[in-house]
């Protein structure tokens, strides 16, 4: 083989088991179907040693799907200094009319996809950037649970016809008027007071991850990131390192618009001659970065003004950075309520604001210099 071939190797991961397809480079070489191989470590290393070993001048590149098994399998790969990709399951092309799927096929499919260079892989966040994405993630999580067990009680409140006459839902003295309710059944009273032991311990549980994250995004090399973009109205910490660890490094796109594209907040289209139909957004991409978007757009339908707590945000940060905070603030108050005053629907007008939200939010990043990362321990990055 020449030096400068290229073996392509397919990989259908499972949590048990890998099976592997591959090719060497050109027209002339068929697909091997190799079979299947452990998804262990040892296995893998083993593995990358073989076809090492039968094509000593060849260059190794990976493909394999985005799933389940995250991303150890393409760091593994890449710090032995192979290439790797990982592409998007919905993103692989299909024929149509295909009926049968099994493993080995689907091996096969991804050498030849890799082989004939029709794929975009995906981008793979650093280990840091993963961690602190699953500790914004727990506590999300953390939250969504504690507010489905106080639906619960107020549900069972409900039924008994029993209203607080307080203004403070969940507040203290709300608690200690739980805890002091007495219900006509025994089996009811039951059913509350372990209500409300589950509620005590979700706020507790919340408490805590709320402290985690906040300490441990003051250590991650995104937090100049994460500080510049909380100059935004309705971009909080909580809002503002859910939007970074969701999305990862925004230097990789070269436009807003590739970024509002990648987040699905771009409308769908079907044009055909002549004719051009706009849709609803798209919904592609990640979806919990686009619901934070969303969540923090509401914050527009009021009048433009800088808050207390938007000052303390704002408390040493460059002028730039606070030029496009407030550049964005006079637009998108005023976008709000043009769009409103047009009859438009308000979860439309919401959207639109959250599309042009994550524009400002891009600008933002491009002012603050960022750590470089040390190219040893980053051997491969994949655009977008």
């Amino acid at each position: 083989m020449k030096n400068d071939s290229i073996l392509f190797i397919g990989m259908d991961t499972h949590k048990e088991f890998t099976e592997v397809a591959y090719s060497p480079d050109g027209r002339q070489h068929e697909i091997i179907h190799l079979g299947r191989v452990p998804s262990t470590k040892q296995a893998l290393l083993k593995l990358a040693r073989q076809f090492q070993s039968k094509y000593p001048h060849a260059t190794l590149h990976f493909l394999y799907e985005a799933g389940p098994c995250g991303y150890w399998i393409y760091r593994l790969l890449t710090q032995q200094g192979h290439c790797c990709y990982l592409v998007a399951p919905s993103l692989i092309p299909k024929k149509p009319g295909k009926r049968v799927k099994t493993d080995k096929r689907d091996a096969i499919d991804l050498c030849r996809i890799l082989k004939n260079n029709d794929f975009s892989p995906i981008y793979v966040p650093e280990t840091e950037d993963e961690a602190i994405r699953d500790l914004s993630r727990a506590r999300e999580t953390a939250m969504k649970d504690l507010n489905d067990a106080r639906y619960q009680l107020k549900a069972l409140l409900l039924r008994n016809n029993i209203r607080y006459d307080g203004k403070a839902n969940w507040s203290l003295k709300h608690l200690r008027w739980l805890t002091e309710m007495i219900l006509p059944h025994r089996c009811q009273q039951i059913v509350l007071q372990e209500m409300i032991q589950v509620i005590t311990e979700r706020m507790s549980r919340l408490e805590r991850l709320d402290n985690e994250l906040t300490h441990q995004v003051k250590l991650w090399r995104y937090y100049p990131v994460v500080k510049a973009i909380q100059a935004l109205r309705g971009v909080r910490l909580l809002v503002a390192t859910g939007v970074i660890a969701e999305l990862g490094d925004l230097s990789r796109f070269d436009t807003p618009r590739k970024l509002m594209s990648y987040v699905g907040l771009t409308p769908s289209e079907h044009s055909s001659g002549g004719s051009r139909r706009l849709g609803s957004i798209t919904k592609c991409g990640n979806g919990r970065a686009r619901r934070l978007l969303i969540e923090g757009a509401h914050s527009y339908r009021y009048t433009a003004n800088v808050s207390t707590s938007l000052q303390v945000r704002q408390e040493g940060l460059p002028k730039e950075v606070i030029d496009i905070a407030w550049k964005a603030q006079l637009r998108l108050c005023k976008r709000y309520q043009r769009l409103m005053k047009r009859g438009k629907n308000y979860n439309v007008v919401v959207t639109a604001i959250a599309r042009e939200m994550i524009a400002y939010i891009w600008a933002i990043s491009r002012e603050v210099v960022l750590p470089k990362i040390d190219p040893k321990l980053n051997k491969v990055r994949i655009p977008a």
